[in-house]
């Protein structure tokens, strides 16, 4: 059993996985930029290619406790996240974002009350082009990952128990 404090409502990836063995555990490939480090939520699906416009759109609405998950196809030339997009995050009530791509203002990240996963920090901003889906299925890191999944993320890694069980 993981340590977890009294009373703080998270079950730790490490026992959600030994609960729920067909829970889908996403390959280590995702730095932690965000100042919560654990996070849970049901998630809500972008996919993009180096422009944020549908990633902004989505956290411009009520989070309502939800994780914004944002494929970005693993790129590594821009950033679909950064400061001004995670103090929407935080002021629209979403608990986390995962990027398969990058996130830049890692300071201004660091200190905010969200929960933020990426690959790496890249000091370019995004496209502007409004091209991109969203509520559809992405999937990167070994997993597919659907809208409405529960996405659990701590110091262990992040794990998914997929909605349609």
């Amino acid at each position: 059993m993981t340590d977890t404090p009294p009373g703080s409502g998270f079950t730790p990836t490490a026992d959600l996985s030994d609960a729920h063995p067909e829970a889908l555990v996403l390959a280590p490939l995702l730095r932690d930029y965000g100042g919560t480090p654990r996070f849970q939520g049901l998630a809500a699906t972008v996919r993009v290619q180096d422009d944020n416009v549908l990633v902004r759109t989505a956290l411009e609405e009520p989070g309502e406790g939800r994780v914004l998950v944002v494929d970005n196809g693993g790129s590594l030339n821009c950033a679909v996240l950064g400061g001004m997009l995670g103090q929407i995050a935080v002021q629209n009530g979403w608990a986390g974002v995962v990027v398969n791509g990058c996130v830049r203002d890692v300071a201004e990240l660091a200190r905010l009350p969200l929960g933020i996963r990426a690959i790496a920090a890249h000091p370019r901003r995004s496209a502007k082009r409004s091209l991109g889906e969203r509520d559809v299925p992405v999937t990167f890191a070994g997993v597919t990952l659907h809208p409405g999944d529960d996405v659990y993320a701590d110091e262990d890694g992040l794990l998914v128990l997929p909605a349609q069980l």
